[in-house]
């Protein structure tokens, strides 16, 4: 009897989360076909673009990763670089000095005031280079250091804002993957992003307080920004591209979230422990988010990627290798794992075009899927001491 009761109330009570979670991340996944093309370079930049622009690089220590991006830039349709300094100790400000005589595009450095009370340094550095940007660009666009632009990318990018009305607009990139370890972790992450909020370029999931962004390539109309007191809505935020971008979206902005993996590439971290450590803290967004969607987040990520793998081979091996009974129930339980096991193989290959070049750590990622859900919820437990850095309080 009591046998019996374990075989039916164990899946059941596994059942009643998954189920409804289940069908969420179906209703989700099913837009996809729907979502904005993936952006592509223009073939030219317009003339008429290039006054538009004023683009803001936040750094800290940045002198291995920095030249490559403003490489990138050297040819785009801009009107000025805007590389902010806080106080680099690696040589990053001299870096830019020395490129200022001999660089296309007006560029210039600007070294952030010490970092007030209740402000994270990223926010800080961005709405310190709003505020120096030319006050005759119409658009302000954000990039980090650690991405690597891609010809046409401002062109396009404009282009594109300008077409769709967006008042605030983001890209996501194509990763740069090198080691065994990244590739086996990084996509698992990633995958977390689309379980919660669908397809990059989605526009039909989002309600004002569930809009994405990427703060690596972020594009706001410096006339919106002037109407949000620059990046003060988001100066505490450990994710302030989308603590921003969903403020800006409460307060009638249009905000889109598009495909940029044509237009820009990023080399994030350099090894999984990095990844591990850098981009999980933040990647919960709960800065960005009330903490019942939070806890809604977790739960739902633990039932559709975290939990179906372990369960799957549970219970294969209950039936196969320990040769035990099989309730209903089970069996039921079975086959709504494996499905979600299949739906997360079938992302591996969705994904594969985020990535530059792949390996077998990267086809092996959904066996990280559970430790990926893990540092969700380690994540959104605590709040970042340290970042970039910088220690807080």
């Amino acid at each position: 009897m009591a046998n019996s009761l374990f075989l039916t109330a164990v899946p059941a009570i596994f059942l009643l989360l998954q189920i409804p979670a289940t069908l969420i991340l179906l209703k989700r996944l099913s837009t996809a076909r729907d979502r904005n093309p993936p952006l592509q370079p223009l073939a030219s930049d317009p003339q008429s673009i290039t006054p538009q622009v004023s683009i803001v690089i936040p750094t800290l220590n940045e002198i291995e990763r920095l030249p490559t991006c403003l490489e990138g830039l050297r040819h785009q349709a801009a009107r000025e670089i805007i590389v902010v300094d806080s106080r680099s100790q690696d040589g990053t400000p001299e870096y830019v000095q020395k490129l200022q005589k001999e660089f296309p595009i007006p560029l210039k450095l600007v070294t952030d005031d010490p970092l007030p009370e209740g402000w994270v340094g990223r926010p800080w550095a961005l709405h310190n280079g709003f505020l120096q940007s030319d006050p005759s660009s119409e658009w302000i666009l954000g990039i980090d250091a650690d991405t690597v632009p891609q010809h046409g990318l401002v062109a396009s990018f404009v282009q594109q804002a300008t077409i769709d009305g967006f008042d605030i607009v983001s890209l996501s990139p194509k990763f740069i993957l090198k080691t065994a370890g990244e590739q086996w972790l990084q996509p698992a992450l990633l995958i977390t992003l689309i379980y919660r909020f669908g397809a990059t370029g989605d526009r039909s999931q989002f309600t004002e307080d569930r809009v994405m962004a990427n703060g690596q390539c972020f594009l706001s109309k410096r006339a919106k920004l002037v109407e949000l007191n620059g990046y003060e809505l988001a100066k505490s935020s450990f994710c302030d591209d989308v603590t921003l971008a969903r403020a800006a979206a409460q307060r009638g902005a249009k905000v889109g979230f598009l495909d940029g993996a044509a237009l820009m590439q990023v080399r994030m971290y350099t090894s999984m422990a990095e990844t591990w450590r850098e981009w999980g803290r933040s990647l919960d967004l709960k800065d960005a988010s009330t903490p019942s969607q939070t806890l809604g987040d977790c739960l739902l990520l633990t039932a559709v990627q975290g939990l179906p793998l372990p369960i799957l081979l549970t219970l294969l091996l209950w039936q196969y290798v320990a040769l035990l009974p099989m309730s209903l129930a089970m069996n039921i339980w079975l086959w709504l794992n494996a499905f979600l096991v299949l739906i997360r193989v079938l992302l591996v290959f969705g994904i594969r075009g985020s990535y530059t070049d792949v390996g077998f750590g990267f086809w092996l990622s959904p066996l990280a899927d559970p430790f990926a859900v893990f540092r969700i919820w380690l994540s959104a437990s605590s709040k970042p001491k340290s970042w970039r850095g910088r220690t807080y309080d």
